[in-house]
């Protein structure tokens, strides 16, 4: 068995063509993520955390923000390919925990919803844990959200 562990971090931005997608689910109305992708930072740091534990290196290799091809990529698909790498390496994801720091929206209306959307592109089980920074910090002042994940593998 081997753990891996992925972080990624978004601020907030005002492009009014972007939507807020954290964890494969679309948050309608929400001010969205500044990135290169769809900004998905659940997701990011549940591939980062799959690609640690099976050995391959990490997003950024897989998927250059550099690259315009990634472009407003759907993370979810990205996740996918991810888990489609990790299970050629000869591995298979036991499951994935991950944490979320955003002051709003509230994510525990859609909780459900990504654990569900992220627990059927990795075929294991997946846990989405909201937390709030309590006004400390960048993340505290609502700047942007941040995630961790924590994901376990065994040879296959």
């Amino acid at each position: 068995m081997r753990v891996g562990l992925g972080f990624d971090v978004h601020p907030f931005g005002d492009d009014p063509a972007r939507t807020l997608v954290l964890g494969g689910v679309v948050l309608a109305g929400e001010r969205p993520l500044a990135g290169h992708s769809d900004s998905d930072v659940v997701t990011h740091a549940v591939c980062d955390a799959l690609l640690g534990a099976a050995g391959l290196g990490d997003l950024g290799e897989l998927f250059p923000a550099d690259d315009d091809a990634w472009a407003g990529a759907d993370s979810i698909e990205l996740l996918a390919t991810v888990v489609d790498r990790v299970a050629q390496a000869g591995w298979s994801v036991v499951n994935v925990d991950c944490s979320v720091v955003v002051e709003a929206p509230r994510l525990a209306p859609v909780r459900t919803a990504m654990q569900e959307r992220l627990g059927a592109t990795v075929r294991a089980a997946v846990t989405v844990k909201p937390k709030r920074a309590e006004g400390l910090g960048a993340l505290g002042r609502g700047e942007g959200v941040a995630a961790w994940a924590v994901a376990l593998v065994e040879r296959a």
